[in-house]
């Protein structure tokens, strides 16, 4: 006896033509395509090079470079845009936020001692609209990276933009000041640096050169012993330090480099209030040949006999104070 089939039984007719499984996935299958080229990812540190490489390019027209009989401007002014330093230390945190750095987070310790230098951050930070953070003495440990102290508070800036020493130069020369920069010829320390820049800013000079190579640059160690006065001495980066000094001399300044070794002895320089570039010699090696021989005088510190030489940062400290002190005495008269 015939019934009525089972639900299912029967297939059911398309209008149109049948489809098949085989293509449902192809579009997946397929991907996305080949991986882009490094450069062509905005997220990728080559990418971010490439962006800043063409708007340094539509800023100058497509000259990257320096014209001709100039030093050339150093490729690496800045490191990436992801890298961000830490200024520690309450000094150091107070003075950067008084020169308006642009601060992206204030980290405060929990649990804070307050005082007035804590205070008076917390206050610009607040004005300014800067972040606070407050976390656990821990984490400020790791901000500070090894042996940084950072007595409960710390402060993130981007990288350091360095300028142009001829740029440098054009600014203190509109001043109408007498130009007295610093030039470090392969000082690696950070410390040493750091010490460097807060003597140039209290014996009266206007600015401290790094080379582009072989030499620190301004990170949060060098922050820290500077005591702040990094927020008000500006550091420019050389590409090339010998084309620098030659360029340093055909605007006027005489350029004095500091070696133990040297011809004149520091008390009595003629030179000391005139424009001038002091060279100051790395730690172990001292000045380099090529630099000593665009010196226009090497000068030496006379120091007993016990010692052998002195650090690059308390050489740089002792010759700045004594051509203040040349520089005072010239003005009396």
């Amino acid at each position: 006896m015939a019934g009525k089939p089972r639900p299912g039984a029967i297939r059911k007719t398309s209008k149109g033509p049948s489809v098949g499984t085989g293509g449902h996935g192809r579009k997946a299958l397929e991907g996305k395509g080949p991986t882009p080229k490094a450069e062509d990812r905005t997220y990728h540190p080559a990418g971010k090079r490439k962006i800043a490489r063409e708007r340094l390019e539509a800023k100058t027209g497509g000259r990257a470079g320096a014209g001709a009989g100039q030093p050339s401007r150093p490729q690496r002014r800045t490191k990436s845009a992801d890298d961000a330093e830490y200024v520690t230390g309450r000094n150091s945190v107070v003075e950067a936020l008084r020169a308006r750095i642009p601060a992206t987070t204030l980290y405060v310790a929990s649990r804070i001692d307050v005082d007035e230098r804590v205070r008076e951050a917390l206050t610009i930070a607040n004005n300014r609209g800067i972040p606070l953070l407050e976390v656990m003495r821990p984490e400020l440990d790791r901000l500070a990276g090894e042996g940084g102290v950072h007595q409960g508070i710390a402060l993130k800036v981007p990288p350091y933009e360095y300028s142009h020493p001829l740029e440098v130069l054009d600014k203190v020369e509109r001043s109408g000041k007498v130009p007295l920069l610093v030039a470090l010829d392969g000082i690696t320390d950070p410390r040493n640096l750091g010490a460097i820049i807060r003597s140039v800013g209290a014996f009266g000079g206007q600015a401290v050169i790094v080379p582009q190579r072989r030499s620190v640059g301004l990170t949060a160690s060098a922050w820290k012993t500077s005591a702040g006065a990094a927020a008000r001495v500006p550091v420019a980066m050389a590409g090339n330090l010998t084309q620098t000094i030659q360029a340093m001399k055909e605007r006027g300044l005489f350029v004095v480099g500091l070696a133990g070794d040297g011809d004149v002895e520091l008390p009595g320089l003629e030179l000391a209030n005139r424009p001038l570039l002091v060279v100051v010699g790395s730690e172990g090696k001292g000045l380099s040949r090529l630099v000593t021989e665009n010196c226009d005088a090497v000068v030496s510190i006379p120091i007993s006999t016990v010692t052998e030489s002195l650090n690059a940062g308390i050489a740089a400290s002792v010759a700045l104070y004594e051509i203040s002190k040349l520089r005072a005495d010239a003005r009396k008269k």
